[in-house]
């Protein structure tokens, strides 16, 4: 394993400067070429291009060598049919949905946790709050996004093991989006479409995908190409209803509060 992470080391940088590559030449495009002005301050910038290389390079083999092997792992002892059913495997069984109790735990567990470590999560995160000058919180959206993923992942298991149509829920889920956004307040609808899109990144979408395979593989009947994807689609749809619906609760809260301000305003006049 040591020997092997120099060669990891180098692979994943030359990796990581490919992706960045074309970044450079677009901003470098346009600052040279379109704005014709020169870099402002050229060295703090490009130290902070070799710390997003060595951050990338050392998160990504982080990945590879430990969380990618860890959820493969994970999904497939959680998924043995000798752990789900245990003797009652040897003695012939019948699927149903409530023995995969520890499933469903880890489903929440792992897309709580994936997200609220997701990078594009965490930079949307500062960015709202810094915009918004404290009015929505980083943490409070990340919590709220990462709620959202982990019951998304969880019913997401939920169909694998049932075996009931991805449509279904993807359809319904879409229409309870397309109420909130009717009601939800106006200043957190954009937000909570684009948190549903940074959620399935780096972190999350190797895990998932692993645990969804890994579920469809050892249940009879299933097909993993068939029901073993589609937890990613969970995974975006509903951290746009927990956002929105954080939101509204949070606003109702508020009006509440300030009715109960007037109101004892009111009682001290008298």
């Amino acid at each position: 394993m040591i020997g092997s992470l120099p060669g990891l080391f180098v692979d994943t940088l030359l990796g990581t400067l490919r992706d960045i590559a074309p970044i450079v030449l677009v901003l470098g495009f346009f600052q040279f070429v379109v704005l014709r002005t020169p870099i402002v301050a050229p060295l703090r910038i490009l130290r902070g291009f070799i710390y997003v290389i060595l951050g990338m390079v050392f998160f990504l083999m982080g990945l590879e060598e430990a969380i990618f092997p860890l959820g493969e792992v994970m999904a497939r002892q959680l998924t043995d049919p000798l752990f789900v059913f245990g003797d009652a495997w040897q003695q012939g069984f019948s699927v149903h949905w409530a023995d995969y109790g520890w499933v469903y735990a880890f489903a929440f567990a792992i897309g709580l946790s994936t997200t609220l470590a997701e990078p594009a999560l965490i930079a949307v995160g500062m960015k709202a709050e810094k915009i918004s000058a404290g009015a929505i919180s980083a943490w409070g959206l990340r919590v709220a996004v990462s709620v959202g993923v982990a019951v998304g992942v969880m019913i997401g298991c939920f169909r694998i093991v049932t075996g009931t149509e991805l449509w279904m829920y993807i359809i319904a889920a879409y229409l309870v989006v397309i109420i909130q956004t009717i009601f939800a307040p106006r200043m957190i609808i954009p937000l909570a479409y684009d948190s549903g899109g940074v959620t399935t990144s780096t972190v999350t979408v190797p895990l998932l995908a692993a645990l969804g395979l890994g579920l469809a593989s050892s249940i009879p009947g299933r097909s993993p190409l068939i029901d073993g994807f589609g937890l990613i689609a969970f995974a975006r749809v509903f951290p746009i209803m927990s956002v929105m619906a954080d939101a509204w609760f949070s606003e109702l809260l508020s009006k509440r509060r300030s009715r109960l301000r007037v109101a004892e305003e009111e009682k001290d006049a008298f």
